[in-house]
């Protein structure tokens, strides 16, 4: 069978635009796919971001103010509002510790600024108050109250901050403290409870905020942290000026 020269050339000539075409449209749909999964990853992450913060803002409205704590060896408060300070003079005043390191004081602040501050017994705070300016956030908070503890060999701590603070510094202060046992004492500011967070717009602010960086702080797990080499210089003791 003798094959037209004509229909011959013609069909060769169509090939390429038919094998360029195929091309196109097996780019558009693996172009199209990749979108759809992005998209559908998007999804995901965006429900278990919202769903990871209802379960945070129930687990903070949910903790409260324990009435008679255990006694402790010590009791670290991080600075950030008055009622915190309040709080840690009163279980110091009561003896529910034998020291009590309040870190991340600012540099400019004395001893007799914050005793006033606190409006504690003087002889009290003079003998059993300890300051630490060198924090300047949680993650330094973590790093001098586990120089303090591991100097002086306290095995129990009760940790003092406000309930919405309080997941992120356990997880800080855990990563440091291996030795120590801490005893979580979230001082509660307002009620959050039965979802009254939802219907106020600064504290649904200060959980959101306070979520993104809990977020954060378990991102950094996957890198190890240790104290810095310094020591316990960094945090003021009684003793000192």
């Amino acid at each position: 069978m003798v094959m037209d020269v004509r229909d011959s050339t013609g069909t060769a000539g169509q090939m390429p635009v038919v094998v360029a075409r195929l091309h196109d449209r097996g780019g558009f749909s693996r172009l199209r796919t990749a979108l759809r999964i992005s998209a559908l990853s998007l999804l995901v992450l965006a429900v278990l971001f919202a769903g990871g913060f209802g379960w945070f803002a129930n687990k903070v409205a949910h903790l409260t103010t324990p009435a008679n704590p255990e006694k402790a060896d010590a009791i670290i408060v991080l600075t950030g509002g008055q009622s915190r300070l309040d709080a840690a003079m009163d279980l110091l005043a009561s003896g529910k510790g034998e020291r009590l390191l309040i870190s991340g004081v600012h540099p400019s602040a004395s001893r007799r600024q914050l005793q006033a501050a606190t409006g504690g017994d003087k002889n009290l705070f003079s003998c059993c108050v300890d300051i630490d300016r060198a924090a300047l956030d949680t993650i330094g908070n973590a790093e001098e109250s586990a120089k303090w503890v591991e100097s002086h060999a306290y095995g129990t701590v009760i940790l003092v901050t406000n309930n919405y603070h309080m997941p992120r510094s356990l997880l800080e202060m855990g990563r440091l403290l291996h030795g120590a046992k801490l005893e979580p004492y979230p001082v509660v500011n307002s009620n959050l409870d039965n979802g009254g967070w939802l219907t106020k717009p600064r504290a649904l602010r200060v959980l959101f905020t306070e979520y993104t960086k809990y977020l954060l702080a378990l991102a950094r797990g996957i890198v190890p942290v240790k104290p810095t080499p310094d020591g316990i210089a960094l945090a003021e003791t009684a003793a000192g000026g």
